[in-house]
């Protein structure tokens, strides 16, 4: 039987930014996180590189601000990008506080005989100012998060839950748009429950699973994206998708990155001869954004028909290797790759979607009471190419932005009275779950041929058609059957496929993560891409 909750925050996702808003807020609010699998299951654990942010004495904001500006090919919004590196230092500072073990610098001795923590650095980024915890930041992150969040006795940690949809005013006939709960499945009732809030918050990440080949974990579906869609918000960018450079190329290896950090302490690129290529595309050869690097890759693989290139960091010392990256090294060794004497085989993989839904500088949605942070919103900070670990920081700064402008208007917002429960009167269980299998993996495929690093009109179009095919038959069976995650996630990837496909579209040239064979030239006037909903405005 279907349940009725109530609580202050609902916060959709448990990755950094929603474990973050929801430690900032006082703890007299009552809070649910909710996590569609496992707590550990979104990007944030996977997440090796670690966070960019304005730490050493050498470098400063304005060198920071003006890398990203450049690594976004001129579509960031410098408001939001300085708003974000500003508050990078109190951001690092509050996760200290919170027990964030960092890696620290033995070298470097402090004046009051402490350590300092020790920055790398990674493409795009003029200075050393990634601050990390070895190669597994995220995880750091993570469990410390997740430790403090399970100390506090007004947030419940809740998994196997699954957003279904958000119940707004509108959808209910009401007068007025704000968002009042969400419907969630319950994975171990099966059952659709009723969650009502003054306040939702959307932190379901990305939507990198909409390609055949990615680094990211299997949840990332754009969940929140496209539940935002359907509700009303506006959203901007999806044209630019960023592909990791490197992953590991094995037929056992599922999605596992190669941080960029390697490069950033001198490992280089190689094609299976053994020579060197980057330095043919960019005078930053292996320090070059994540867009060059990604489509130089690509470049040379289908230029020699070669499965992969290499990356080679065999030429440093052993010790070296094996103590700044334990985590690349074991799990290689796993696969009978050992990186201090052997090249790992690396291909480009979809990372990180750099659009998601419109939000103002509070996170706050075209939809009151419904706010996104984290892979999930379009803030302007990554422009038209994410630079290095600006990710997470803009998971925190974002997150302490949004409990700020919550707790601003919480004497003016009252607790929702009591919801509909969700009708579930006219589905049938499916004995046809192969369809959902089978449309998931047409998806993912003619995303990765016909939207994927390289672009034609004439692909995106095949794949527009496409997508409006699989739309048609998911929104049948979506009415006719009852609900499982499977459904849920087809259903939103394929929303936010379309999305991104239009907005491929309307982008007539290349610039960043977006190259088009027919559009290869830059306009001189960047601008965003946005898409509103029917709904939009009325």
């Amino acid at each position: 039987m279907s349940q009725h909750y109530q609580h202050d925050v609902l916060v959709i996702g448990s990755g950094a930014a929603g474990l973050t808003l929801a430690l900032t807020l006082p703890e007299h609010l009552r809070i649910a996180v909710l996590s569609k699998g496992n707590l550990a299951n979104g990007s944030t654990y996977w997440a090796q590189g670690g966070v960019a942010a304005v730490l050493d004495d050498m470098d400063t904001v304005e060198s920071h601000v003006d890398d990203t500006l450049n690594a976004g090919a001129g579509l960031c919004r410098e408001e939001a990008v300085r708003f974000t590196v500003e508050h990078s230092r109190e951001a690092i500072q509050w996760l200290i506080d919170q027990g964030v073990p960092f890696t620290r610098d033995d070298q470097t001795a402090r004046e009051d005989g402490g350590f300092e923590f020790h920055l790398t650095r990674e493409g795009g980024h003029s200075h050393r100012r990634i601050i990390h915890a070895a190669d597994a930041t995220g995880a750091a992150i993570f469990k410390t998060l997740l430790e403090q969040a399970r100390q506090r006795t007004n947030i419940e940690l809740l998994e196997q839950r699954v957003a279904v949809d958000l119940i707004t005013e509108r959808k209910l006939g009401l007068t007025g748009q704000r968002c009042l709960g969400a419907y969630v499945l319950n994975r171990a009732s099966g059952e659709v429950d009723t969650y009502g809030a003054r306040f939702v918050i959307l932190a379901t990440g990305g939507a990198a699973k909409v390609y055949l080949y990615t680094s990211n974990p299997d949840g990332a579906c754009g969940d929140g994206i496209a539940m935002a869609w359907r509700a009303g918000c506006r959203v901007g960018n999806l044209e630019f998708n960023q592909f990791h450079p490197t992953c590991l190329y094995h037929p056992q290896a599922k999605s596992f990155l190669i941080t960029e950090a390697l490069r950033g302490e001198g490992a280089l690129l190689k094609l299976p001869s053994g020579e060197r290529f980057m330095q043919r595309f960019d005078p930053r050869a292996e320090l070059a954004p994540r867009d060059i690097v990604a489509r130089a890759i690509d470049h040379e693989m289908k230029r020699l028909g070669i499965d992969c290139v290499y990356l080679d960091i065999s030429h440093k010392p052993a010790a070296f290797v094996r103590a700044h990256f334990p985590t690349v090294y074991e799990r290689c060794l796993d696969f009978g790759i050992d990186i201090t004497r052997q090249p790992i085989p690396v291909v480009p993989a979809a990372h990180y979607t750099c659009g998601g839904v419109v939000v103002e500088q509070t996170g706050a949605t075209d939809v009151p009471g419904l706010y996104a942070i984290g892979e999930t919103s379009f803030t302007g900070l990554h422009g038209a190419n994410r630079m290095a670990s600006n990710s997470l920081l803009e998971c925190f700064v974002y997150a302490r932005s949004a409990a700020a402008d919550i707790l601003q208007q919480l004497d003016r917002v009252a607790m929702p009275s009591r919801l509909p429960t969700w009708d579930a009167s006219q589905v049938t269980d499916s004995d046809e779950d192969v369809i959902i299998a089978h449309n998931w993996d047409e998806l993912r495929r003619f995303m990765w041929d016909y939207v994927g690093i390289v672009r034609t009109n004439k692909r995106l179009q095949r794949a527009e058609h496409r997508v409006r095919l699989l739309l048609d038959e998911i929104d049948e069976f979506y009415s006719n059957y009852k609900v499982s995650r499977d459904l849920i996630e087809l259903r939103n990837l394929a929303q936010v496929a379309e999305l991104m496909i239009h907005s491929a579209m309307q982008r007539h040239e290349s610039r960043g993560l977006h190259y088009t064979l027919d559009y290869p030239q830059q306009l001189p006037e960047a601008k965003d891409t946005i898409l509103a909903p029917p709904t939009y405005g009325d």
